[in-house]
């Protein structure tokens, strides 16, 4: 499957925020990159697993967060 970018709000108020997201997803195989602003408290996912995967791990975070779709 090919990698693709998915698009997540997540409510983040700092950059520690923004690091425990990237933590959790990079410990997932299948995660290329991990961007993350906490202005927009969007998170963007390149990725070739599927959106309900990385949703359920970004939730790890103990953050609210929802699934925007595909860029």
């Amino acid at each position: 499957m090919a990698d693709k970018k998915h698009e997540f709000q997540m409510e983040m108020t700092c950059e520690g925020c923004a690091g425990a997201a990237q933590r959790v997803l990079g410990k997932l195989e299948g995660v290329s990159n991990v961007e993350t602003s906490v202005a927009d408290q969007r998170v963007l996912v390149t990725s070739n697993l599927s959106s309900d995967i990385l949703l359920e791990t970004l939730k790890k975070t103990g953050k609210a967060c929802s699934y925007i779709g595909t860029k």
